[in-house]
Parts: C-alpha cells; structure tokens; sequence
C-alpha cells in the first residue's frame, strides 16, 4: 500500500507541472497567401477560362507548420507558425486570383468549379522548392504546364523566384512567398497570352 500511495502522490505532484507548461504554451499563428498586384496586364482580345489543374508541392512543406530551413542540411518545424489551409490549396487559389488579374478578361478559377468542357486552358503546377530562410529568402522555384483544352497542345516552362527578407518577421516572409508566386503566375500568363490569336 506504500508503494502505491508514493505513485499516487508523485503523479499528483506532477500534473500541476503539466498544466502549467500546457497553460504557458504560446498560441499559435495562423498564416495566408495573398495575390499580389500585377506588373503588367495583357489584354485579351477574346475571352479564356483557365482552370488550375493541379498543384504539388514537396512532401516536406506539405503540413500545416511553417518548415524552416536552418542550413542546407537541416529544417525546423514551427509547431505555433501555420498556414490556415493546406499549402497546396493556397498556391492554387493565389495563382488563380493572380492571372485573373494579370489577364483581365479571362475568368481563373481551380478546378472544381469549372465543367471541364469550358475550359480553354488547363494550368498544372510542380512546386520543387518552397523553402523560407527567415532574415536570408524565400525562394519557390516550379515547373508548370498550360494545356489547351481544344487543341490538347501543351507549353510548360520553369520559374525560379527568389525574394531577400531583410527580419525574421513572418509577416514578411509570406508577403515574400505571396510575391514569388506572382513571378509564376506572371510567366504562366505570358504562356497563355503567346498561344492566342492576335
């Protein structure tokens, strides 16, 4: 009975321990993707629909928590850092929101809310690099393909893009990233505005 009691008391000594660290846990932050004004606009003399197909994106990053990258060896995973949706949904989302303003008049949107019959353009993307260095980069580098509907021709291309942080701000560090994908989106629409008719 001794030694049962002992048990009893150690364990009731320690819960106040874990609820006090549980209690001092810091709440966690919750991060989106933005579209970012366009540098330039192409006009479109006839009207498209683009439907963004499909994105990936490494296996690593592709997690609620922020993956950070310490060295070229080694990441760390911010547990109270979070993206408020899945990173694949939010890059497909921002693209979208980008190229319908990089070529106004086309009507942009992810793939589930399209008849894939009014598709004019299908756009897939492979993100191979989503990588934040807080107060160093954030760099996204991605193959993408645009699609023809009509024709089934394809024009696939690769984006590399780089932003400098100047903190370690994750504010700044998203807006970074929000940037970078406008990079793609901006050589996507080129893609897109060279396959139409003059």
């Amino acid at each position: 009975m001794a030694r049962h009691s002992s048990s009893m008391n150690l364990a009731a000594a320690t819960l106040p321990l874990a609820l006090a660290a549980c209690a001092t846990s810091p709440p966690a932050k919750f991060y989106t993707l933005n579209a970012q004004t366009p540098q330039e606009n192409v006009h479109l003399a006839t009207p498209v629909s683009i439907a963004i197909d499909k994105v990936s994106v490494p296996e690593m990053v592709d997690r609620p928590q922020f993956v950070l990258r310490t060295s070229a060896a080694q990441v760390r995973i911010d547990e109270y850092t979070r993206w408020a949706e899945p990173l694949k949904e939010q890059i497909a989302h921002v693209l979208a929101a980008d190229l319908a303003q990089s070529l106004p008049g086309a009507l942009v949107s992810t793939t589930e809310q399209w008849d894939q019959q009014d598709q004019s353009y299908r756009v897939s993307i492979e993100v191979q690099r989503f990588e934040s260095v807080p107060g160093d980069a954030a760099t996204i580098a991605a193959l993408w393909t645009v699609r023809s509907a009509k024709t089934g021709k394809a024009d696939s291309g690769r984006t590399f893009a780089q932003e400098p942080l100047s903190s370690q701000s994750y504010d700044e560090l998203v807006d970074a990233h929000s940037r970078a994908l406008a990079d793609v989106s901006a050589d996507i629409a080129r893609a897109i505005h060279a396959t139409l008719p003059p």
